[in-house]
């Protein structure tokens, strides 16, 4: 009797690697960040990545991180991944869920957060722990006693090689 593979990814590296590859959409030159939103049931309810409204162009607003207005930077415009994924839901109702995002949410995100019913986060990184907005979403989140952990990989790495996968689904 053929037994099952036992080196297949768990939930948590399929969840986060989806989020990190949402990431990789983002036209975003300094941050890319991605978002996945999962039920109870493992199964994906909403993604989402950073960049602008629908409509706006790319190449007409600005991507810059400062100038002498916020107006010519990119804060006013960018809708970021956490907001994306809630718009992108396929699901009237994300209580219970959770989400799995590349960079712990800011103050802005985490209300959405919050007020959509999403139970969890579970983020990659935090490097912008101690500034007033991230300071601000953990205070939130301890208010309405909302779970949020650091990602714990199971493996170190997940590689898509697209033409080795073209060629393994060939055969028989």
């Amino acid at each position: 009797m053929t037994k099952h593979r036992t080196d297949y990814i768990s939930w948590a590296d399929y969840f986060m690697g989806i989020a990190i590859l949402s990431a990789h959409r983002s036209k975003d030159p300094s941050s890319q960040v991605g978002a996945c939103i999962v039920n109870a049931q493992n199964r994906i309810v909403g993604i989402g990545y950073n960049g602008f409204p629908t409509g706006c162009s790319d190449e007409e607003l600005p991507w810059n991180r400062e100038a002498q207005s916020s107006y010519d930077t990119k804060y006013p415009y960018v809708c970021h991944a956490e907001l994306n994924a809630i718009l992108n839901t396929n699901t009237a109702n994300l209580k219970g869920c959770r989400m799995y995002v590349t960079l712990f949410p800011c103050c802005e995100c985490t209300k959405l957060i919050i007020q959509g019913g999403i139970s969890k986060i579970i983020y990659l990184s935090d490097k912008y722990h101690d500034t007033d907005s991230v300071r601000a979403a953990r205070r939130m989140l301890d208010m309405a006693g909302m779970e949020y952990e650091a990602f714990d990989p199971g493996m170190d790495r997940i590689v898509i090689d697209f033409a080795k996968e073209a060629e393994a689904a060939t055969k028989v």
